[in-house]
């Protein structure tokens, strides 16, 4: 037997210890294991570097204001209390949450979290394995018949609570995501907070409204449709928007009655443990929401491969996607829900508004640094206005404002831009910045790095791009903006159009009836006509071709989370004696 092989078997006795209550028993056999195999399983931690244990370090070099405020609990495998008890402060959470507890990972193994403003370290995060997976998966199993049956209107009041909890503690949230993620504390608290807290608020309405129909049938039998929860569903969600990327897919699957394992990124993975801890305090059930830590490969492949777990919802890139849908079709035929990537087009007519063209231009590509999957990354101007939009979105381009994450006296959110979200996500936009130089494209500002700390890009302008410049096909995910000429908009429709990509899409005209007739004809899941970057919870939102299947937000995101059941009775033998 290899050490891999005895390590497993350890990792089974000590679960199995676990749930039957030998806790003691199974604290010291972890113990013993990690002594014995630390050096054995050196682990990535997404940076370049490894660990081969958890770390004893209990802050990591970042703000003071965090180191005071965080709580790692003590070295049971046992409850963390939700608030520091001193404060009243909700604290950061380092560990799993399975079954409405904080826990180690069976493995001990952990990974870094980084401050992109700075590249420090913030803190080690326990990493969930296979075994960490089938745990969460059985605490669900274990939640879902009464949490599936449970009424629409105790779930809406469970939704409600945690949109209340949020909205209390939003500044505290707004603080870590700034912290972990690098977006400015300003637009984190003003754009992110707000948009998922109404997203809970959203699908608490739908919660008691998850009704069937009825429907005449040939014959004496009465016929109609139940919506009922479709099951345990597993939910991976990006580093660009943290919470409001997990509000989108928590929200109505709760809703609906589904239990949910969800994986944030391992780039951000903090405020969604936070949320998992409000969520036990608004006080949903043990087991109806699990928050695993980890990469893709490790965590990210055990949950869309378990076979008790009925849907993958996924938000990232097109081939992560592939491999999700691959997973499902070679396990248990999982669903799928797949918002993949874009290179969304906008096309700005000779007889737009140019100052709100260019504005709806700039905050279509730089929100969120340009880490964004909608973002407006091509953006075809027409013949007359070129040099004049060109000219301004430079000058626009110029104005923003490279700051402090935790800097929150900044109040103009749209002029503001932090760093990357780190140093692999750095250098892939520098190297798109350098290949658009060497393609040709007119570099009319930005296209460097700014400063030597933390992961900083200037914003850039690229003119006089052409069709088949990789900067024009492919996702930068970085504030870089590409500008491309057009004579006619039937030559714009066809451009546009002309990518696997089918995200997002924007006309700026003032003729309504050619605003509408181009929005019909751009092959995108949302085309936006004299703006750009609205969101609301009610808008469905999702992509044509290879940007996804399925869509989220609005009543069409409970269908990504309820079965239909037909109900047929026979009427035919009543009788009236």
């Amino acid at each position: 037997m290899s050490d891999r092989d005895v390590a497993e078997s350890v990792v089974m006795i000590h679960q199995f210890l676990k749930e039957q209550g030998y806790g003691a028993s199974a604290k010291a056999l972890r113990k013993d294991f990690k002594k014995m195999f630390a050096s054995e399983l050196p682990v990535s931690n997404g940076n370049g570097l490894t660990r081969t244990r958890r770390s004893k370090r209990k802050a990591g070099s970042y703000d003071s204001m965090f180191r005071k405020k965080t709580r790692y609990g003590d070295d049971d495998d046992d409850e963390v209390n939700g608030f520091d008890e001193k404060t009243g402060e909700l604290p950061i959470h380092t560990k799993l949450f399975i079954n409405n507890k904080f826990v180690e990972s069976i493995s001990g193994r952990t990974f870094e979290t980084v401050n992109p403003a700075t590249g420090e370290v913030i803190c080690d995060v326990d990493w969930a394995s296979k075994a960490d997976v089938d745990a969460a998966v059985r605490a669900a199993k274990k939640a879902f018949p009464t949490w599936s049956t449970s009424s629409g209107p105790y779930r809406r009041d469970l939704l409600l609570k945690l949109a209340d909890l949020m909205e209390k503690h939003k500044k505290r949230l707004a603080e870590v995501e700034a912290l972990d993620n690098g977006k400015p504390y300003q637009v984190a608290l003003n754009i992110d907070l707000v948009l998922a807290i109404k997203c809970y608020r959203y699908y608490a309405g739908w919660a008691d409204k998850l009704m069937g129909e009825t429907m005449p049938i040939e014959g004496k039998y009465l016929c109609y449709t139940r919506r009922e929860a479709l099951g345990i569903c597993g939910q991976i969600t990006p580093w660009n928007f943290p919470i409001l990327m997990q509000a989108w897919k928590l929200a109505p699957a709760l809703a609906c009655g589904c239990c949910v394992i969800h994986k944030p990124s391992e780039k951000t993975p903090l405020t969604g443990l936070m949320i998992a801890a409000l969520a036990k305090e608004a006080g949903f059930p043990a087991g109806v929401i699990s928050v695993l830590n980890g990469d893709g490969p490790v965590t990210g492949e055990a949950i869309t491969r378990h076979d008790k777990i009925d849907k993958v919802a996924f938000t990232g890139s097109t081939g992560v996607g592939r491999r999700i849908m691959k997973a499902a079709a070679e396990t248990n035929l999982k669903r799928v829900t797949l918002e993949l990537g874009g290179k969304s087009p906008l096309i700005v007519c000779n007889d737009a508004d140019l100052d709100q063209a260019v504005a709806a231009g700039q905050l279509g590509l730089f929100l969120n640094s340009g880490q964004c999957c909608i973002a407006s990354s091509r953006i075809y101007v027409q013949d007359e206005v070129y040099d004049a939009y060109v000219k301004k979105a430079v000058a626009f381009a110029k104005k923003r404002r490279l700051v402090d994450p935790m800097d929150d006296g900044h109040k103009d959110i749209l002029a503001i831009q932090g760093p990357q979200v780190d140093k692999l996500q750095f250098d892939r936009v520098m190297s798109y910045i350098e290949q658009g130089k060497r393609e040709g494209a007119r570099l009319a500002c930005g296209g460097v790095r700014s400063g030597t700390r933390g992961y900083y890009v200037m914003p850039t302008v690229f003119a006089d791009v052409e069709d088949d410049m990789k900067i024009a096909k492919e996702e930068i995910f970085g504030p870089v903006m590409v500008i491309m000429r057009f004579s006619t908009l039937e030559e714009a429709i066809k451009r546009a159009n002309n990518s696997e990509y089918g995200l997002g899409a924007g006309i700026m005209t003032r003729d309504p009836a050619k605003a509408l007739a181009t929005a019909h004809r751009l092959q995108a899941g949302t085309v936006y006509v004299n703006c750009y970057n609205v969101f609301d919870a009610s808008a469905p939102f999702g992509g044509f071709k290879q940007s996804g299947q399925g869509r989220e937000l609005g009543p069409y995101g409970l269908d990504n989370y309820s079965e239909v059941k037909t109900v047929i009775v026979e009427l035919g033998s009543a009788k009236f004696d």
